[in-house]
């Protein structure tokens, strides 16, 4: 396996997804975050490990979780105009799809 930037940044980035999931289920019994971070986390750790495997299709796949949370992190914040958890997500989101383009 080879852990590029690209497949450190989707693995990460999904491990944050599920702790901010289970964060909003903890503060706001929030049903639809817990089963949205857990189901874009899972999503992209899969992704970075197709990466680290070398597979494009995990690349693509790691890209378009990213741009959707992207996104709907635009939405949220636009919407509740508080920097956490919406602008830190947006921002973390930004910085993995820019990782993933510019590195192998």
């Amino acid at each position: 396996m080879n852990f590029s930037p690209s497949a450190i940044s989707f693995i990460i980035y999904g491990v944050v997804a599920i702790v901010g999931g289970l964060m909003g289920f903890t503060k706001s019994q929030s049903q639809a975050s817990l089963i949205s971070g857990s189901i874009s986390g899972l999503g992209l750790i899969v992704a970075g490990i197709a990466v680290a495997q070398n597979q494009e299709w995990g690349k693509i796949a790691g890209m378009a979780i990213v741009a959707l949370l992207i996104i709907v992190f635009i939405v949220r914040l636009i919407k509740t105009k508080k920097f956490i958890p919406a602008g830190l997500m947006l921002l973390g989101g930004i910085t993995t799809l820019g990782i993933a383009i510019l590195t192998a």
